[in-house]
């Protein structure tokens, strides 16, 4: 959303970021994940729902807040990167580790197929799938697949799509420093839109008086 005619920043516009789409799907799936793996009762399964929440919410608070604050969007979305990339991602590497599951290298073939696949909303050009297995189409069918996959599978892919989201937060939240350094803030923009109207009110004839 733009207000070049006002004094509020541009804002909003949030559901077309592919940081929030990918957040959005690790938040679904890790509903199912945990529901699936996690005793429902246990501090686990609300910490990695929470955190899960917490990418996608912050990422759409964030945008809001952009309209009056750049410190405010910047901070709420540093929010969703921490909350995804320092409490989620270890928790499924916790997962892995404490069920003597293999955690994929990042370089890993299995790990560069899924995180290609998650690029994409619907992965083109796939192979035909041996029969009764079960294969990650792309970022939409991320809660189908972890809902079926086995718990290496699941919990790796999960990684690779929180991975992923907090790299594209990342990027956004750089993109967000430079853009307030170039144009600076919601207060810059008030004090200039503030000067203008005093120097156009100055110039108005209309104020003057007239000779008799």
């Amino acid at each position: 959303m733009s207000d070049s005619d006002g004094v509020l920043l541009p804002h909003g516009g949030y559901e077309k970021l592919r940081s929030y789409k990918v957040a959005e799907a690790v938040y679904d799936a890790t509903v199912v994940f945990c529901d699936r793996f996690i005793a429902k009762r246990s501090r686990t399964h609300d910490q990695m729902v929470q955190a899960a929440r917490s990418g996608v919410r912050n990422i759409s608070e964030g945008s809001g807040a952009a309209a009056t604050s750049r410190k405010s969007e910047m901070l709420l979305t540093n929010v969703a990167r921490s909350s995804l990339s320092d409490v989620l991602a270890k928790d499924y590497k916790s997962f892995l580790i404490q069920r003597g599951l293999r955690v994929w290298h990042k370089d890993s073939p299995k790990a560069l197929a899924m995180r290609e696949r998650l690029k994409h909303d619907v992965a083109a050009s796939l192979p035909q799938a041996p029969q009764g297995a079960v294969r990650l189409t792309g970022l939409a069918g991320l809660s189908d697949f972890v809902a079926q996959a086995a718990p290496e599978l699941a919990a790796n892919a999960m990684l690779c799509a929180v991975n992923q989201a907090a790299y594209l937060l990342k990027r956004q939240l750089e993109s967000q420093g430079r853009t307030f350094v170039e144009r600076g803030g919601f207060t810059e923009k008030l004090y200039g839109a503030r000067s203008q109207w005093r120097k156009s009110d100055r110039s108005d004839p209309s104020d003057k008086g007239t000779s008799p």
